[in-house]
């Protein structure tokens, strides 16, 4: 039953599991065992952690303003009617980022229509797909760490609730049997560093 294995899920969700399982690589459990000093075996230590986790979060506001810049023009094309195709593409370009707020001239969308290959092929639509699935395993590591952290029974239940379900179950109720609600923006804001984490 091809339809409920592999990547058999909506092009928004599919690039979720694989995101939510990069996790790991910095928590402190797992990084015991290979961030270690070549010759000396020493851990990598937390302070030199700590800065190259917070050295992320630079320019995160342009990288995440040209993302959804382009995102709102790949969706702008794509709900135009079959017959109404803009005869100037800039124009359409400028206006679509003037309606929606994006027509900031030093932080430009990623991919200008003219060469915007994501608007073509499997990604019509789609290009936003990247941000959310950011949303969703942003979220799913709050919800690890708000359950406990790098449990075996948290591995289980993302397993049983979600991974191993594959296209049998609408997306985001597979999402909601996960975490118990839908998911939150802010813990992807938090991430880039472009919300207060105390709130």
């Amino acid at each position: 039953y091809p339809r409920f294995s592999g990547t058999s899920v909506p092009r928004d969700f599919v690039e979720f599991p694989s995101q939510v399982n990069e996790m790991w690589a910095d928590w402190p459990e797992v990084l015991a065992n290979y961030a270690r000093h070549y010759e000396t075996g020493e851990l990598l230590p937390k302070e030199m952690l700590e800065k190259a986790l917070e050295a992320q979060k630079f320019n995160e506001g342009y990288r995440t303003t040209e993302y959804v810049a382009a995102s709102l023009l790949d969706q702008a094309w794509h709900q135009r009617a079959a017959g109404d195709v803009p005869t100037d593409t800039i124009a359409f370009e400028k206006q679509v980022l003037a309606d929606t707020g994006m027509d900031f001239a030093p932080v430009p969308p990623r991919y200008r229509s003219t060469y915007f290959s994501h608007i073509m092929g499997g990604y019509s639509a789609g290009y936003y797909s990247y941000i959310w699935s950011e949303v969703l395993d942003a979220d799913a590591v709050a919800w690890f760490k708000e359950n406990g952290g790098m449990k075996r029974e948290n591995g289980e239940h993302f397993r049983a609730t979600l991974l191993s379900r594959g296209g049998s179950k609408e997306a985001m109720q597979l999402y909601r049997d996960f975490a118990g609600r839908n998911p939150e923006v802010r813990h992807l804001l938090e991430r880039r560093g472009l919300a207060d984490t105390d709130n």
